[in-house]
């Protein structure tokens, strides 16, 4: 009995000594998952708050600096867009179109600068936030300025792709005139009757555009002679192409014709001839006209109008002018 005792003292004691043992291995390995999981835990946490956080501190927004950016480039666009029209108007005709081109894609270039110097000021750029703006704008703007931003698109698109430029005479929806400027919205036409017309740039999306320089220094007038049938057909086609060839307005790099085509109701004659300078092109058609209709007198040949029929006319013979 007197030995059973020391031998469970001793028992007793290894086994306090092994549960101390475990108790400590666990606190340690406790510990260090703590300290693994604060240094996963730490970095994530901090690129969470960077990304929740958009816009940056206001004592780090310089406004003054956001006015002075905008300002310069309202003031480099004012000048571009009255300083290259200025010199294309009083400079060789052969750079006129092209000073007047590069003004939306200086315009574009300058307010693209503009937005990527000022968005690091305001916004905290990361990829985070990048989709999260992006999300809320898309949704925003596809719901509320859905047209207004097409139309922008289709501008953007259009200073690369180039259906018009300034200087250009084209035809939209009926309206024919000179485009006077391209802006990122819309363009500004101004037609013969000295009209101002404004076309969103939208419409080249949703129908077809008649351009008819693209860009060319020059583009094609044609003047039409109605006559009756009876007539020499080779002295008529002799005398428009000299009409054409001695006029004042004459580019006598590009050809003349003059075609004819037989109607039921006479004979149908163009001239087809290009000016000097396109901004003439209503003056050149007028000569060619003027002209053309004395030559044919001369000839002894009768003019007819283009016949046109009414509800209440049941006549099929065009009216002829003496």
């Amino acid at each position: 009995m007197q030995n059973d005792a020391p031998e469970s003292a001793i028992e007793q004691d290894a086994a306090d000594t092994a549960s101390d043992l475990a108790t400590e291995t666990a606190k340690q390995a406790s510990g260090a998952g703590e300290a693994v999981a604060d240094k996963i835990d730490k970095p994530a946490q901090q690129a969470s708050d960077q990304a929740v956080q958009l816009i940056n501190d206001w004592q780090d927004i310089s406004l003054l600096q956001i006015a002075g950016i905008a300002f310069a480039v309202w003031l480099a666009i004012a000048i571009v867009r009255r300083l290259l029209p200025f010199l294309a108007e009083r400079g060789p005709s052969q750079l006129r179109l092209y000073l007047l081109a590069a003004v939306p894609i200086i315009r574009l270039l300058l307010m693209t600068l503009a937005v990527l110097w000022i968005i690091p000021i305001i916004f905290n750029v990361t990829f985070e936030n990048f989709l999260v703006i992006a999300g809320g704008a898309s949704v925003a703007i596809g719901f509320a300025f859905k047209d207004y931003v097409s139309s922008l698109i289709a501008g953007v698109v259009a200073v690369f792709e180039r259906p018009y430029r300034p200087g250009d005479w084209v035809e939209i929806n009926d309206d024919y005139g000179e485009v006077q400027s391209v802006g990122l919205r819309a363009i500004r036409l101004k037609t013969a009757a000295d009209d101002i017309i404004t076309v969103p740039h939208l419409v080249s999306w949703q129908g077809n555009i008649s351009n008819s320089n693209d860009g060319a220094q020059t583009l094609m007038c044609i003047a039409d002679f109605y006559l009756v049938p009876d007539h020499d057909a080779s002295e008529v086609r002799g005398a428009l192409r000299d009409v054409a060839m001695t006029s004042a307005y004459l580019e006598y790099d590009k050809p003349v014709l003059v075609v004819m085509s037989e109607k039921p109701w006479g004979t149908h004659y163009q001239v087809k001839a290009y000016p000097f300078d396109l901004r003439d092109q209503f003056v050149f058609i007028t000569d060619l006209s003027v002209r053309g209709k004395e030559a044919i007198a001369e000839l002894g040949a009768t003019q007819v109008t283009s016949p046109y029929i009414s509800s209440e006319k049941k006549s099929s013979q065009p009216v002829v002018t003496f």
